[in-house]
């Protein structure tokens, strides 16, 4: 699918930014912002065009909405890996989890994954998504797993059950907008197998070179050390960005 980019212009018809409308937090987003016009004050150009909207773009823009009120929401790194020009190991594909684990599709409920998945993010995370355990697993998880966050799961995720049949860790690969995007990776740490997480990112990548998806992207948040991770398996930085609310309109 085509991205459509929605271009703001001036009261003189010249193009001030422009960015991908979507929502986020009940609010309109204006995600991947760009300003097109540098001698435009682009954040009081905000201020007064998008109030209220969540905006994400370079982080000097957002701090400069942030000095004048706007409220942060993430501080984020987009990750991408080429998987036509730098293919992994043809060995990644369906390797085997180490013992007493076994990979599985990303096809279960999600109550069946909500037990790692929350404890994969506690509240002193930078990704930590407050809320009652009903009220998170309604907003986030069960939205995500339907398509209705990013875009539709895609066969490439992977889940890690133990003996029991419990799912102990997972990644979650999605669409968006034509895009493979890895919306989340989580292992639930009071189990063990630290390391699993690098695991079933080897095993989607492979398994997603062999379907001939042609790259993967994601983003980690500031202070999140999984960024490591990613770096060392070919991920490699695209951009940083801000999202803030921009104050409503007085």
């Amino acid at each position: 699918m085509a991205e459509d980019w929605v271009v703001r212009r001036n009261s003189d018809g010249e193009p001030v930014l422009r960015y991908l409308l979507d929502e986020r937090e009940g609010r309109p987003w204006a995600d991947l912002l760009e300003v097109l016009d540098e001698s435009v004050d682009a954040a009081g150009y905000i201020r007064a065009e998008l109030p209220g909207w969540v905006v994400s773009g370079p982080p000097e823009l957002g701090q400069e909405l942030v000095a004048h009120g706007a409220r942060v929401l993430r501080h984020a790194h987009t990750f991408h890996r080429d998987l036509h020009a730098d293919p992994p190991p043809a060995d990644w594909a369906g390797a085997p989890l180490r013992e007493g684990l076994r990979a599985v599709p990303c096809d279960r409920s999600p109550e069946d994954l909500y037990e790692a998945w929350r404890a994969a993010f506690p509240a002193d995370h930078v990704d930590y998504y407050p809320g009652e355990d009903a009220q998170v697993l309604a907003e986030r998880l069960a939205p995500l797993l339907a398509g209705r966050v990013i875009g539709p799961v895609l066969p490439s995720s992977v889940l890690a059950v133990d003996a029991e049949d419990r799912v102990v860790a997972g990644l979650i690969l999605t669409d968006r907008d034509g895009r493979p995007w890895i919306a989340d990776v989580f292992r639930h740490p009071e189990h063990g197998y630290r390391g699993l997480g690098a695991d079933l990112l080897r095993w989607s990548l492979g398994d997603a070179a062999e379907r001939g998806l042609p790259d993967m992207t994601l983003v980690v948040s500031e202070g999140n050390p999984a960024r490591r991770v990613y770096e060392s398996l070919g991920f490699r930085l695209q951009e940083t960005s801000l999202t803030v609310v921009v104050p409503d309109a007085a």
